[in-house]
């Protein structure tokens, strides 16, 4: 432990490193945040969609509330306080650029932010006066007067139509779609997908203003058979949302498909959450207004309505979903888990689709005045089947019932230079869960943040999604302590430290175990458009080992390391270039170290005109799974994959995006994996006879 500390403060002191990507876009920073490993994709495509939303649709500065402000996810608690208190005195604004001036709010934070504002009128804004006198024009009839009616009529006939569809498809043959013989397929019916072998969505879109938002989605994964005999409603999935805001006190309806998050998430939160490698300024969470859920994952998400109502300081939060999902279900009938990948590919796959139905409900009453902030939120969720797990020792505390209910309190207060934030937890057992932390910035270079959170063994919250190492908020205790600071004008630090216990086993670990997670990444400005970085990433923890010659197992710690130098040149217009290197090294007590190691090389280009492209070729060399390594290549507009890769071999992509109009855009990207030391990948109905795999993606998008 000692070693430890020191090590975290050597490098918190002397390495120039830096969490915070440096580039000004904000969409090469949510990039870099897909890039992490513990990123969740479905988390990072709504951000990506809801700043894509913003920008389409930038917000007035001179007439911005704080809960539309709370609705840019790069922003956190306090520099939304000082945007407010800086417009509270200096409205009206001549200028997005007056931002600058606001205390504390660092130049990377503004350049990422400025898409998403314009400076209109003080009251009514350019556009929407407008717009209100077309309409006058057209109709004959006032539009001062906000009725659903009205705003609906509106959004309908002068809103902003976006159309995307998606089309993907592995062109190397795999064993689940080869042919099979009747005999075969009675022996054994999940050999073969039932569907076809691409991937397709379909997605539509309607946005007036800041009022209405309105969208369908229809999808189906590779293999899920699409309008074939036996299979006649097409897509496997479909979703609808639509939300309108401002209707008196009624801020915000929301109804179809859409996501909340209360407090710190310790009882609901079904937004997107940071990992720990995000930010020492977003490690606290809010609560937020209800959004739509437009991505295409079929899980993490409420289908029901809500509704938001603001009378003075006070803000109300109620909602109810009700929507069948899928499960594993035992031979006595009862959930054993819950099946999150929304694949539906083989009998026994579509045999557990939509069989069970969950009911939740909830509410939040909200206060604020100035920079205090409190909160009390309720959840009660119920299934038409008894929960229960096969019982193990790891999951001898879950929750074994049909129903369960949480209720929490929150708060944040804000100083100057401070603020601190928390909330306390507690479920249908009596368990109490809670977390809180303090973060200090005394000027806009330098911050720092602690946090600590308990989460009992007992603790069962299944809507819950906190700050935590594992992938539930139960059986665990920490302390996270990070900072991020400029030494020198081109040299940015930032770091952090989190010691986590698990009082109880886990999956995979037989014993109580420990967790060591330091995480160190930073940057040097070469130009204001070149840098080179580096991250240094080293986590300690402890899993089951089988013992030699037995059947038992042993626990033993493994360390796992990882480093990225990188030397990237970005520019607005023309050639971009990036070279990486990754190195991995994975050591478990007693045994021998496994090592990986990738280089990676992107160019692209960007023109003036209608075509861009870039370009993706990677050599690595991975001993064992456990030593793997991530290609960061670039992806189609809204899609983040980042494949994991281990063995010898060569990664290769190429991408292009054609504007054949401010309305209409294609994309299309091919990418090749050959592997120099195997003749088959993956196993089961993914394998593939062979030691390469190409895919195509396409993405086109139609706006009017």
């Amino acid at each position: 432990m000692k070693n430890t500390i020191f090590y975290f403060f050597f490098f918190l002191t002397v390495l120039p490193l830096k969490i915070e990507a440096q580039n000004d876009n904000w969409r090469e920073y949510v990039i870099q945040l897909a890039e992490e490993e513990d990123a969740n994709a479905a988390a990072i495509e709504n951000m990506y969609e809801e700043l894509l939303n913003l920008e389409s649709s930038p917000l007035n500065l001179n007439t911005v509330t704080k809960d539309e402000l709370e609705s840019i996810p790069l922003l956190s608690t306090e520099q939304i306080d000082l945007i407010i208190d800086f417009l509270k005195f200096n409205r009206p604004v001549m200028t997005v650029y007056e931002l600058r001036n606001v205390r504390n709010l660092n130049y990377r934070t503004i350049q990422l932010i400025i898409p998403f504002f314009y400076v209109g009128d003080a009251g009514l804004s350019t556009n929407d006066v407008g717009l209100s006198k077309t309409i006058e024009d057209a109709t004959g009839k006032s539009t001062n007067v906000p009725t659903p009616v009205n705003q609906l009529f509106n959004a309908l006939k002068y809103g902003r139509h976006e159309i995307q569809m998606r089309f993907d498809k592995t062109l190397t043959p795999r064993a689940g779609y080869g042919q099979f013989t009747d005999s075969i397929l009675q022996r054994y019916p999940n050999r073969k997908y039932r569907g076809e072998d691409y991937y397709n969505s379909i997605r539509y879109s309607l946005k007036y203003r800041d009022k209405i938002q309105m969208g369908l989605t229809a999808e189906k994964d590779t293999g899920e058979p699409f309008l074939k005999q036996d299979y006649p409603k097409g897509y496997d999935h479909y979703g609808f949302h639509f939300i309108i805001n401002d209707i008196g006190k009624l801020k915000t309806f929301a109804l179809g498909d859409y996501r909340l998050s209360f407090g710190q998430g310790l009882i609901l939160n079904n937004d997107f959450i940071g990992s720990k490698s995000w930010g020492v300024d977003n490690v606290t969470r809010r609560t937020l207004k209800p959004k739509r859920h437009f991505s295409t994952a079929e899980y993490g998400f409420f289908r029901g309505g809500a509704a938001l109502f603001e009378i003075g300081n006070i803000s109300l939060t109620t909602f109810y979903s009700n929507r069948l999902i899928d499960a594993n279900i035992s031979e006595d009938g009862e959930i054993t888990s819950f099946k999150v990948d929304g694949l539906h590919r083989t009998p026994l796959e579509m045999s557990k689709k939509r069989n069970t139905r969950e009911q939740v409900a909830g509410t939040n009453i909200n206060y604020r005045r100035n920079r205090f902030q409190t909160g009390i939120s309720a959840i009660y969720h119920t299934y038409n089947k008894m929960y229960n797990p096969s019982l193990r020792e790891y999951n001898k505390f879950y929750l074994r019932d049909s129903s369960n209910f949480n209720a929490s309190a929150d708060y944040s207060y804000q100083l100057p230079g401070f603020i601190v934030a928390g909330e306390t937890a507690i479920s249908k057992n009596g368990s109490v869960a809670t977390i809180n932390s303090m973060q200090y910035r005394p000027s806009t270079t330098i911050s720092f943040t602690a946090l600590h959170r308990y989460y009992p063994i007992s603790y069962n919250a299944l809507h819950a999604q906190a700050f935590a190492e594992g992938s539930r908020v139960q059986n665990e205790e920490g302390v996270y302590i990070g900072a991020a600071f400029r030494p020198f004008k081109r040299i940015a630090v930032s770091t952090y430290i989190d010691f986590v216990r698990f009082p109880w086993p886990k999956y995979g670990v037989d014993k109580p175990s420990k967790t060591t997670d330091i995480y160190l990444l930073g940057t040097y400005n070469l130009t204001q458009h070149s840098y080179i970085e580096a991250r240094f990433k080293y986590k300690k923890k402890e899993k089951n080992v089988k013992q030699a010659g037995t059947e038992s197992n042993i626990v033993l710690p493994y360390d796992t390391h990882k480093l990225r130098l990188r030397y990237s040149l970005d520019n607005n217009i023309g050639w971009n270039f990036r070279t990486t290197v990754d190195i991995a090294r994975y050591k478990v007590k007693q045994f021998d170290k496994e090592l990986g190691l990738m280089i990676s090389q992107n160019i692209s280009y960007k023109s003036r005109g209608k075509l861009s492209a870039n370009t993706y070729l990677a050599g690595f060399n991975a001993d064992t799974y456990n030593a793997r390594l991530y290609s960061y290549e670039r992806n189609l507009l809204s899609t983040f994959y980042m494949p994991s890769l281990y063995g010898k071999g060569m990664r290769y992509a190429v991408n292009g995006r054609y504007d054949f109009s401010t309305a209409l855009s294609l994309s299309v990207k091919a990418a090749r994996t050959r592997y120099f030391n195997r003749d088959i990948i993956s196993s089961g109905s993914d394998q593939i006879n062979g030691n390469s795999r190409t895919d195509i993606y396409t993405y086109l998008r139609l706006r009017f």
